[in-house]
């Protein structure tokens, strides 16, 4: 008798999420500007929550789940990293100047 084992869908498992976190946070690195890390940490919070919770969650909601989180943490860190209102940012000094 052959026995039917039945897998999750790859966007089910933790593992991807925390495979497209990490390389979300590589492409932050060659492209500063906290948008990727937001993303990465919405992924990352993705994999962790199904790393707690394993259970067989639709497409759907996993991607409304890491806009939601992608989301939250990009208003958090244009919080906690951005100037207040009305600050510039003053170059007094390059670089090249010696």
């Amino acid at each position: 008798m052959i026995e039917v084992v039945e897998t999750m869908p790859l966007w089910a498992l933790w593992w991807v999420w925390m495979a497209a976190a990490l390389l979300l946070a590589m492409v932050e690195i060659v492209l500063p500007g906290f948008l990727f890390l937001g993303f990465a940490i919405g992924a990352a919070l993705v994999g962790l929550i199904l790393i707690a919770v394993p259970l067989w969650l639709g497409l759907p909601f996993l991607l409304v789940l890491f806009a939601a989180l992608s989301l939250i943490a990009w208003v958090a860190l244009r919080r906690v990293f951005s100037f207040t209102h009305g600050q510039v940012r003053r170059v007094r000094d390059d670089v090249n100047d010696g």
